[in-house]
């Protein structure tokens, strides 16, 4: 009898168990892609809304491709808060996602995060940004399918910026913190410029080592004349 009693228990454990590693699975496979969709979605419309209420004063840099001096430099950004919107035609034509003023936990459940030591828009330096790859929206699931010339364009209130890919993902580990320095030693650049770094967590469903993808700014015009031709097809 006793021995029933045991065994008996011991299924029910192993049931309950299965339920709970059941019911994580879809949680981080599918809850938390919810989550990160309306929050981002939120984030988006929020800024739409900042930007058709509040015209910046500072003027807008010419169309074609990035000038020596480069677009003015943008206003400082908020801690948390999005300021960009990124799009990647290589990870799907309906691509898109907001890109936060900090890499916490918090910002990259609301979109992509801009290491806040690093570089603003189209400015001289390294513009870094990281996202997940896995959970949370899966923003960066696609990341090794980067190729050099892809275009990762990122638009503000007034300006559209092309970078172009020059590497296909590098990886590396999480100690390697030069990776966003402003001329990374492991990317294709050797001077000083206007570089981009995108970064995500590898393997897929595990954080060990990072994948990098590194860029250079290309073009940039004002949203006053439309997409930019890298969108435009």
């Amino acid at each position: 009898m006793s021995v029933r009693i045991v065994v008996r228990s011991f299924s029910e454990l192993c049931i309950t168990a299965g339920t709970l590693i059941v019911l994580f699975v879809v949680y981080l496979l599918y809850w938390t892609g919810v989550k990160a969709d309306h929050a981002a979605s939120d984030q988006m419309a929020g800024l739409q809304q900042q930007w058709a209420q509040s015209p910046p004063p500072r003027p807008a840099p010419r169309q074609g491709p990035a000038a020596s001096a480069g677009p003015p430099a943008p206003a400082a950004y908020g801690e948390g808060r999005p300021f960009a919107v990124m799009y990647i035609p290589r990870l799907g034509k309906e691509w898109h996602k907001p890109v936060i003023e900090g890499t916490a936990v918090k910002d990259l459940q609301k979109g992509l995060g801009h290491y806040a030591n690093t570089t603003a828009l189209g400015q001289p330096g390294n513009f870094s940004v990281a996202g997940h790859r896995r959970t949370y929206g899966d923003p960066f699931k696609d990341f090794p399918e980067l190729r050099p010339g892809d275009a990762v364009v990122l638009r503000d209130d007034t300006t559209w910026y092309t970078y172009r890919i020059d590497n296909k993902p590098y990886r590396t580990v999480p100690s390697d913190v030069g990776v966003i320095d402003a001329v990374p030693a492991e990317s294709p650049f050797r001077s000083p410029g206007r570089y981009l770094t995108l970064t995500t967590c590898d393997p897929e469903w595990g954080s060990s080592h990072r994948l990098i993808a590194w860029g250079h700014l290309d073009a940039t015009q004002p949203v006053t004349r439309g997409k930019p031709p890298a969108l435009d097809g």
